[in-house]
């Protein structure tokens, strides 16, 4: 009987650590994916109205979501056009056409695990009549209305709302 449980117990533990490295090694974390952080803010704070202003990730998590305040530069893109890379995380499982969904800056970041803080989640919330065609674990470029507003949902606190005008595939 001992022997039995020590068997099964080396067993369990040899499985837990395949599953474990194949997980590790082979899920779609594991596809290196662009550095969508590393963009940063390029394009003039006085652009045509017409023109997005590109925004990078590390301008984003300069809100102190304890406070609410954003720094300078941030507090200046309020209300503005923007332009933002990251990844979908659909409020809807397995849903690929939605009209609203959370923007993240890398993959995997969800609401089921410890998410990212405030200042590294965006709800998007697409414009009337507008659709977002999501495709999986593939970075998008989101264009709208960016507003700095620190909102709770059932899904936790999010620093960012956007307004979608427009939802496509990510490229350098």
């Amino acid at each position: 009987m001992i022997e039995a449980g020590r068997r099964l117990l080396s067993t369990t533990a040899a499985m837990l650590l395949v599953v474990t490295l194949g997980v590790a090694g082979y899920g779609p974390e594991a596809v290196p994916e662009p550095p969508v952080d590393a963009i940063p803010v390029d394009t003039p704070l006085d652009a045509p109205a017409n023109e997005p202003i590109k925004v990078g990730w590390h301008l984003l998590a300069s809100l102190d979501y304890r406070t609410g305040k954003p720094g300078e530069e941030l507090a200046a893109l309020d209300g503005k056009l923007v332009k933002v890379p990251g990844f979908a995380v659909p409020l809807e499982d397995w849903a690929s056409s939605v009209t609203e969904f959370l923007l993240v800056p890398y993959v995997g970041a969800c609401i089921h695990t410890p998410p990212p803080p405030p200042n590294q989640l965006i709800y998007i919330e697409m414009e009337k009549d507008k659709w977002a065609f999501l495709n999986g674990w593939n970075p998008v470029w989101v264009e709208g209305v960016l507003k700095i507003e620190m909102t709770k949902s059932v899904y936790g606190y999010v620093g960012f709302t956007i307004t979608g005008k427009r939802v496509y595939p990510y490229e350098y």
